[in-house]
């Protein structure tokens, strides 16, 4: 038997070991990579656009980090506000270079860490904090309503000091503007009622016995032209119980239900011929214990006029419609539509619906001959807005499926 290929198989095995181990103990030897040295002091290295000593950046101007001397390049470059919002940029190929591609924060302080490398590779490294002016011209935001307990139709409010039109500023706005819930809602999104108004709504009313928080992380942000955000008061509001008032104008009934259970049946009058009750869903806007009603404030005057003393009274537009007490149409309630375009009962019924229900509640009319309730202008009609119409009116949403989120858009493969 010929052992002449074993013999040659064994001795290659003994030079792969040796050949190995020649190896082991190059990489073992003294000389340190300079990749495993501590980073050093590149401040003499790294030059930065800020003003010197003490003076304030100007926030409409870009951050700029320069590697100086041509002995090396910049790797990394990390800029964060005293908030922890990172400020975006770009390095140049070569390495010499950095700039910010998104705007400083106006009133922020910002700390910038530079990584660097030399031509051996070694590591350097140096941190700058600097200031931003403050700015001359800010958005104000106020959100509504005020705190307190709501019912889950209240939609959030916020209201801007200044008119914003543009696509591009509306997006930065929205962008930092945030609606929670507890419980959880089914969707959500703000609507621009118009430039200086917006409003915020879930898909269906709010979950009920939860409450909603409104914040803002707009303070600083740079929104336009010479206009910032300014800081933002946050809102908190809690949810009480589902409650639904539906009048059947037809019917002359007004059924009351809490949390999808019927609680009562009161007999109604609501808007006669010319004066019919707007259709629609409505949210209860407050409370009035006695107001004095008077035709000519709503235009109503000659044989239609009336000035009368009206108690129990539940607001549901700006434009004077309301759900009182109207002892003088007794006999027509749950029988003949009769009032002025007012949902009037009982006393007793109405003191009853006026103790129960709170701002934010529903009151919805059906089977009325007159027109629906506007969305926006008189009082909250926004549940009455279809929900992709609603969806169109935010900046961020429109035009992306139901359900998604703006980051969406981002995605690489599309989603099917």
């Amino acid at each position: 038997m010929n052992h002449t290929p074993r013999s040659r198989t064994v001795l290659s095995c003994i030079l792969l070991v040796v050949s190995l181990g020649a190896g082991a103990t190059a990489c073992g030897g003294s000389d340190k990579h300079p990749l495993s040295a501590k980073p050093s002091d590149a401040t003499g290295k790294i030059a930065f656009s800020t003003p010197a000593g003490s003076a304030k950046a100007d926030p409409d101007k870009p951050l700029e980090v320069t590697s100086k001397g041509g002995d090396g390049r910049i790797t990394d470059v990390i800029a964060v506000d005293a908030t922890g919002h990172y400020l975006a940029g770009e390095l140049a190929a070569d390495g010499l270079r950095w700039h910010s591609t998104a705007p400083l924060a106006a009133g922020a302080r910002y700390t910038v860490k530079v990584a660097t490398e030399n031509k051996d590779g070694a590591p350097g490294a140096r941190t700058l904090t600097f200031d931003t002016r403050p700015a001359k011209k800010k958005l104000e935001v106020e959100f509504g309503p005020e705190e307190g307990e709501y019912g889950v139709g209240q939609p959030i409010t916020a209201t801007l000091s200044e008119p914003i039109k543009s696509k591009k500023a509306r997006d930065v706005v929205e962008r930092s503007l945030k609606v929670r819930s507890t419980p959880v809602a089914n969707g959500g999104a703000w609507h621009w009622v118009d430039d200086t108004e917006l409003h915020f709504r879930p898909k269906e009313y709010w979950p009920a016995h939860g409450s909603i928080t409104a914040s803002s992380n707009l303070e600083g942000v740079k929104i336009s032209d010479k206009l910032y955000g300014a800081a933002v008061k946050p809102l908190k509001l809690a949810v009480g119980s589902r409650l639904e008032a539906i009048v059947d104008a037809s019917a002359h009934y007004m059924t009351v239900y809490r949390d999808g259970e019927e609680i009562n049946s009161i007999p109604v009058t609501t808007g006669k011929p010319g004066f019919s009750t707007r259709n629609g869903i409505k949210v209860v806007l407050g409370k009035q214990q006695f107001v004095q009603m008077r035709g000519s404030t709503v235009g109503i005057g000659g044989s239609e006029g009336y000035n009368l003393p009206v108690y129990w009274a539940t607001r549901v537009t700006w434009s004077g419609e309301y759900v009182h007490a109207a002892p003088w149409s007794v006999g027509s309630q749950g029988v003949a539509n009769v009032s002025h375009g007012c949902v009037g009962m009982s006393t007793g019924n109405a003191a009853w619906f006026f103790e129960t229900v709170t701002p934010g509640d529903i009151v919805q009319v059906v089977n009325s001959a007159g027109d629906y309730m506007e969305d926006f202008g008189n009082g909250f009609g926004d549940w009455n807005m279809e929900w992709d119409d609603w969806r169109k009116g935010s900046v961020l949403q429109a035009g992306t499926r139901d359900g998604s989120s703006p980051a969406d858009s981002a995605r690489l493969r599309p989603v099917v």
